[in-house]
């Protein structure tokens, strides 16, 4: 198969934040044409979990998303810290402190991009399973999440419904519903 990537020549980074940081790039594709500006987002890593209690039940998070302005379905997760010492502890944290649940296992589903062609990072799909309640919340400062439990006929409906509007959620949901045979 041909080679299709890009040679980066440049690189400038227009804007730094603590979790959004914006590059601006000048390629070369391998026909040696010149494309600048090629603008880059560069976001953290970032995990998700399709989470299930011992008895089964599917862990959902209602939370306000203000740059789509809804108040919307999601699956519990995040962003990877630096100190994370791995993706899978990521998603443990980020479980723990947005639902109060511990796991006894975790099983990895791959990785999606939500735009490959803007974005650099991947989001990290786990099934989490063996899910007990052992504490409660610990939510950032701009945080306010309710977490609600959804039997699996009660998840497809909300799917159904297209109260789920998170893509990469709704991804890691088809990946974990495939792993379970469901």
């Amino acid at each position: 198969m041909k080679d299709l990537s890009w040679k980066t020549v440049t690189s400038d980074y227009l804007f730094k934040d603590i979790w959004f940081t914006v590059r601006r790039d000048k390629c070369e594709r391998p026909d040696g044409k010149i494309i600048d500006p090629y603008y880059v987002y560069e976001f953290p890593e970032w995990v998700t979990a399709f989470a299930l209690t011992e008895d089964g039940k599917v862990i959902m998070e209602r939370q306000y998303r203000h740059a789509a302005g809804i108040t919307t379905w999601e699956l519990p997760g995040g962003c990877v810290d630096d100190t994370d010492p791995s993706y899978e502890f990521a998603a443990a944290r980020e479980l723990l402190e947005e639902t109060g649940y511990e796991f006894s296992k975790f099983e990895y589903l791959g990785k999606t991009s939500c735009n490959p062609s803007t974005n650099n990072n991947w989001m990290h799909m786990y099934l989490a399973t063996g899910g007990r309640l052992v504490q409660q919340q610990h939510l950032d400062e701009n945080e306010e999440i309710e977490v609600k439990l959804f039997t699996m006929d009660e998840l497809k409906e909300l799917l159904n419904r297209q109260e789920i509007v998170q893509s990469m959620h709704v991804t890691t949901i088809f990946y974990a519903l495939q792993k379970l045979g469901l």
